[in-house]
């Protein structure tokens, strides 16, 4: 566990594997380039006036750049519903690890589910970083948020990783572009890890007193007044 004050998660990988796979990258980092190029506004064919495009959505953008990125290992080349790579990892030592960056689920694990497909094996991305959260957390790993433009979709999952450091955990993804032709590269991020701290929660729901309603209509009143409000003053 780290000794400073500031949280860390630990990703550790087999030495046999050091410098042969990509390392795990803070989100902020993996900005896609179509959020990049894109234009901060576009003009409203509703409103007829130029708006704000998601690009200037603070939660949008944070919800990207929150936690950690796991990249893919190496290029996996599709064509024709098959999946290559020419990716040749060393033996592993101790511990064992996978040398393909994929495998398969068969498709009666999610039998039951609308993912599921007779006859249509279910992907799984090998990740071959441990992660170790500190004391009290558990890491939500889930598909790179907001990434549609990604050809498949990794399954979420929740695990307390305080706790299980001593083993990967791998991605169990949708592939859903039939007709996607080309290669994926390595280093695509493959999953996005979020620190999430355990706590009890209750749930208490109720109408606005009249004080409450009178603090939401002048705070709506002062975001028309300044649309950036939220991005100067509410960001942590």
């Amino acid at each position: 566990m780290s000794t400073t004050n500031k949280l860390t998660l630990n990703f550790r990988c087999p030495a046999e594997l050091e410098g042969l796979i990509p390392r795990p990258i803070p989100a902020a980092q993996g900005i896609p380039d179509w959020l990049k190029a894109m234009p901060a506004k576009a003009f409203s064919s509703i409103n007829l006036h130029d708006e704000d495009t998601i690009k200037r959505c603070p939660p949008f953008v944070d919800a990207m750049t929150c936690g950690f990125l796991l990249p893919l290992v190496c290029d996996l080349k599709v064509a024709d519903g098959e999946i290559t790579w020419d990716h040749d990892l060393p033996p592993g030592g101790t511990p064992e690890f996978p040398r393909s960056p994929i495998g398969f689920h068969d498709p009666g694990q999610v039998s039951g589910t609308p993912l599921f497909e007779a006859g249509r094996f279910f992907l799984k991305f090998h990740n071959l970083w441990t992660v170790e959260a500190p004391e009290g957390y558990a890491i939500y790993f889930t598909h790179p948020v907001n990434r549609f433009d990604l050809p498949f979709t990794t399954l979420s999952g929740l695990v307390n990783s305080d706790l299980y450091i001593d083993n990967w955990v791998h991605f169990p993804a949708y592939w859903h572009d039939r007709n996607f032709r080309g290669v994926l590269p390595k280093g695509t991020p493959i999953a996005q890890c979020i620190p999430v701290k355990r706590d009890d929660w209750t749930a208490q729901a109720s109408s606005f007193t009249a004080e409450e309603a009178k603090r939401v209509g002048a705070f709506r009143g002062e975001l028309k007044r300044q649309p950036n409000l939220y991005r100067r003053n509410f960001r942590a």
